[in-house]
């Protein structure tokens, strides 16, 4: 896994992370976590899934909300962190250290084009106010 400073960063507090064997590692925001409080239930999408940009495909609970996970590119759902499933208070310990599901992208076109539509670091630090 890369460091935040790769990541790329959607509106809805997700972080991508392309990996090198092309998967894309997603997981939530410091903002987001600070946001939600003590995690306590995550409802991961099915494996298997396709998924769309920008969709709601998994749910993040806390004492404080609920809040919907996006989908920051399009793919295929292809790995699901158990940890999260059964330690979902892990998220709060480090978010950028804690993914929560791996996506196959639709293609390597559209990954790109995708990717560009979303935040680095810099942006998403002063869009979030993180």
């Amino acid at each position: 896994m890369n460091t935040q400073d790769t990541f790329k960063f959607a509106e809805t507090h997700e972080w991508a992370d392309v990996e090198s064997d092309g998967l894309v590692w997603v997981g939530i925001s410091n903002h987001a976590q600070e946001a939600l409080g003590d995690v306590m239930f995550f409802q991961a999408p099915t494996l298997g899934q396709q998924v769309k940009q920008g969709e709601a495909i998994a749910v993040i609970e806390s004492v404080k909300a609920a809040s919907d996970i996006h989908a920051p590119v399009s793919g295929e759902i292809v790995a699901l962190n158990e940890a999260v499933d059964s330690s979902p208070e892990i998220v709060n310990e480090k978010p950028y250290g804690i993914w929560l599901f791996k996506i196959k992208p639709a293609s390597p076109s559209s990954l790109a084009s995708e990717l560009d539509q979303l935040m680095d670091l810099d942006q998403y630090s002063t869009t979030a106010g993180a």
